[in-house]
């Protein structure tokens, strides 16, 4: 391994794409219950746009390695890290550090990637899909039958929700722009434009008493939209702030006005829930019962893929050299599904 050498992505500060940086050094050894991953497949992931704006909500100061996810080939185990791990394809969630050839993790914080299911594949699915999976099974708690509605169902999260949320036997309404249109409706999506001028409007036609969920990664004012749009009984998810991805000002900002809203709304005796869906939420409180939850809802949606209910949508594959390019196209808003950087 020594024959090995380091290299990974610094974000320096508030930059352009074209001013991220390579860095190389030495390999790191894991320490006692670490696992060293070679890296085969990590992500960008709107975190990461929002990161290199200095606008993600607890983001570590700058210089750092971005990358919130990887897969990647167990190289090395350290101390009571499990041996039987080396050798094998781990996913893992980190928030940041992913952007690398080579990443220590703790060995409780990565889960099997089951054989047959390719590293840019299973990539698609690690925060997307326990977002997904998360969102309709723990929060919204979707059942068959019900109607929801996804704003911006071609998108990373987006996509797998719609796919999640039909394999649950839900009808889903999603938004897009009027090129995604076409494929939207291959998959039995009822495809909305959110350039339309009025999404409610629409929404409201196609769904006269309301819808049982809401997937709002948008935040802003339209969040009142959102909430306005549910039946009685129903829930509206809130997990991202997309509308003020390019304001300047406090980065905090945005999340503690909605999060404000979500607590009036629910003080409010209305019959309807809303939610701030945080992946990290219950880590600091209860570590092991976060892991166990994390390792469960991974798991499923792994299997959600071998049983054909999803299929990974990689939108390109770049090596972590061109990952300004990268950056670039996952901004760009002409993609669909995931792109993905490798070694």
């Amino acid at each position: 391994m020594n024959a090995e050498q380091l290299t990974e992505v610094v974000l320096p500060g508030k930059v352009e794409p074209e001013q991220l940086r390579l860095r190389h050094g030495a390999v790191p050894v894991p320490g006692p219950g670490q696992v060293l991953l070679r890296m085969e497949a990590t992500g960008v992931s709107f975190a990461e746009q929002q990161m290199r704006r200095g606008r993600y909500f607890d983001q570590p100061p700058f210089p750092f390695v971005p990358g919130y996810d990887l897969v990647g080939t167990v190289a090395a185990a350290g101390e009571g890290a499990g041996r039987g791990l080396t050798g094998t394809r781990v996913a893992a969630l980190v928030k940041v550090g992913g952007w690398a050839s080579h990443v220590l993790v703790d060995a409780a914080d990565v889960v099997p990637v089951p054989d047959g299911v390719g590293a840019a594949q299973a990539e698609t699915l690690v925060v997307n899909g326990i977002t997904a999976w998360q969102m309709l099974h723990r929060k919204a708690r979707v059942r068959a039958g019900q109607t929801v509605l996804v704003h911006g169902a071609n998108g990373g999260v987006g996509s797998v929700l719609v796919q999640l949320a039909q394999a649950a036997g839900v009808r889903v309404i999603g938004t897009a722009s009027a090129r995604h249109h076409d494929a939207l409706r291959a998959r039995g999506v009822t495809p909305v434009d959110y350039r339309s001028g009025n999404v409610a409007a629409e929404v409201r036609v196609l769904a006269p008493g309301g819808v049982d969920a809401v997937f709002d990664h948008v935040g802003g004012p339209g969040i009142v939209d959102s909430w306005r749009l549910l039946a009685p009984g129903g829930t509206l998810v809130s997990y991202g702030t997309a509308a003020t991805r390019d304001d300047t000002g406090s980065q905090q900002l945005p999340v503690l006005k909605l999060l404000g809203r979500v607590w009036l709304w629910n003080a409010l005796p209305n019959r309807r829930r809303a939610y701030f869906f945080n992946i990290w939420a219950g880590r600091a409180l209860a570590k092991e019962r976060f892991r166990a939850r994390l390792r469960a809802d991974l798991t499923e949606v792994f299997a959600a893929l071998r049983r054909g209910d999803i299929a990974p949508q990689i939108a390109a594959e770049l090596p972590l050299a061109r990952v300004a390019e990268a950056m670039r196209l996952a901004e760009s808003g002409t993609v669909a599904g995931k792109v993905v950087l490798t070694p």
